[in-house]
């Protein structure tokens, strides 16, 4: 059984639309991932430091152009909860970074398979 020449040439196309989707949207998440676990390890360095300061020290935080007065222990919960946020976000990135690697891979191997077990044509 042979499909149409049109039939395979968009099944073709669709596959591989899907392959070059796949990749951009892997070097994205790979990208985001990246950009997160550089903010994560200022967190963790921001809270190792506050870590090293007496108990009773007020710190300042950065709201827009000015400073606020925020006592250590708020500070460090925030900053915990920050990082948590971020933690669970580059898990998930990863678990899509995964997903569109796989994604990407049976696109390939779809490729080869059509191309592989094509009649070959006498010229």
């Amino acid at each position: 059984m042979s499909l149409p020449d049109e039939t395979l040439r968009k099944i073709l196309i669709q596959i591989q639309q899907t392959a070059i989707q796949s990749q951009r949207a892997h070097t994205l998440a790979a990208q985001q991932t990246s950009v997160k676990e550089r903010e994560r390890r200022i967190l963790q360095l921001t809270i190792e430091e506050i870590g090293g300061i007496k108990e009773d020290v007020n710190l300042y935080k950065g709201v827009g152009k000015m400073f606020m007065m925020v006592p250590r222990k708020e500070m460090e919960k925030e900053l915990k909860t920050q990082e948590k946020e971020l933690s669970d976000d580059i898990s998930s990135l990863n678990k899509k970074t995964k997903y569109l690697e796989k994604q990407f891979n049976e696109s390939q191997a779809q490729l080869r398979d059509i191309f592989h077990h094509a009649p070959k044509q006498q010229q």
